[in-house]
């Protein structure tokens, strides 16, 4: 709503044709109604720019945007006690296999009468129901987590809401998303890197690639497999980023055999021996299949390609205070605990490699054209696999 000064003062002003001020007599009633308008719009002006104000004066806050940018000492018993009376939350997530279930079984149990309604979707999916929910006008979500591309989809569609938490504070600020007023869109929640696994009862230790032109290694020549997947293509972007496209075609000659399954499958593969080793693999896929007694292993590269999953909230939260409530806790130590039980990585923490997130910084039109000429390139120097 905009208000024009003309429009207040035209009662205490008057112009000549020139512009120039006519001398009139005023009475003191107009100078009254001059007085109060001025003064109703100031207060208007003040209430519509600033609505999270009230909750200073000693009221709590209780809409979403006030709670966005509530930090007060009590903030997690005010979102908890309103979690309580909205009785659930709704959550979207990629989280995948049994991590989503774990996260909600501790969130449930340190916040009794809060119940968890999860989604888990992959991330364009969640984009587009969200995008189809925001257009019906019917608001679902609560809290996001998903990764970072969908993310930029979900901010650039105004999806999503910026917040504050104090749990922002862990992290670095290339970790967390940007907005206004000190608020952020979204922090990473956990992290997946992509580096080199092999067998290591196969492949010898003088083959073991520590960088990524140790993939030149005759013993590596057509014993190595990659994906048709993103995994696959991040690591072709990583080695154009650090060696160079001519570097990357030097690769032909290695034969890798270019399989159409997921990542995991590979990795049996590798555990099985069919496969000896693989530059496109995720460490925590690694890390459970080693836990599991496969004789397979993980070796980060020059720079590691990381997938990346941030805490959001809707734009919409049908339950505000629980949506906040979830978002703390995915961010805080508890829920970091949760998913480094999963052997997710932390933003939080130093792993001694240096990590790459591909579509951090760029907008989502370039980094979707981007995976397409990696993708392009990692069919010239594969061959056909299984």
């Amino acid at each position: 709503m905009r208000f024009s000064r003309c429009g207040a003062n035209r009662a205490c002003n008057k112009l000549t044709s020139d512009g120039l001020p006519e001398k009139l007599e005023r009475d003191k009633s107009t100078d009254r109604r001059c007085s109060k308008m001025r003064a109703c719009i100031l207060v208007l002006w003040i209430f519509l720019m600033f609505p999270a104000a009230s909750p200073a004066q000693g009221r709590k806050p209780t809409t979403i945007a006030e709670l966005v940018t509530y930090s007060a000492k009590d903030r997690e018993q005010v979102l908890y006690n309103g979690a309580k009376t909205e009785g659930k939350v709704t959550w979207y997530t990629s989280l995948a296999g049994e991590s989503y279930k774990g996260m909600v079984k501790a969130f449930e149990t340190k916040y009794a009468g809060v119940k968890v309604e999860a989604y888990r979707v992959s991330g364009s999916d969640m984009t587009t129901r969200m995008y189809e929910e925001s257009k019906a006008k019917r608001y679902i979500a609560d809290t996001v987590e998903t990764t970072e591309g969908n993310l930029m989809f979900m901010r650039d569609a105004f999806l999503l809401r910026p917040y504050h938490s104090p749990q922002f504070a862990s992290y670095p600020e290339d970790a967390k998303e940007k907005s206004e007023r000190g608020l952020y869109f979204w922090a990473i929640a956990r992290e997946s890197y992509i580096g080199f696994a092999y067998n290591k009862k196969l492949l010898s230790k003088n083959a073991v690639a520590k960088n990524y032109e140790g993939l030149l290694h005759p013993e590596l020549k057509g014993r190595m497999g990659v994906s048709v997947s993103d995994p696959s293509y991040k690591v072709v972007g990583a080695m154009l980023k650090t060696k160079g496209q001519e570097f990357v075609k030097k690769l032909k000659v290695q034969e890798i055999a270019l399989h159409t399954i997921i990542p995991p499958a590979l990795l049996d593969l590798i555990a099985s021996g069919e496969v000896l080793a693989s530059p496109a693999i995720f460490r925590n896929h690694t890390l459970n299949a080693i836990a599991k007694g496969a004789p397979v292993d993980w070796v980060p590269m020059d720079i590691v390609p990381t997938n990346v999953g941030g805490a959001a909230i809707a734009v919409q939260p049908p339950h505000p205070h629980a949506a906040l409530l979830l978002a703390d806790y995915l961010l805080g130590p508890e829920g970091q605990a949760v998913l480094e039980k999963f052997d997710y990585g932390s933003a939080t923490k130093n792993l001694g490699f240096k990590r790459w997130r591909p579509d951090h910084g760029i907008v989502t039109d370039k980094y979707e054209k981007e995976l397409e000429v990696w993708e392009k390139l990692l069919k010239e120097i594969s061959r056909k696999g299984g």
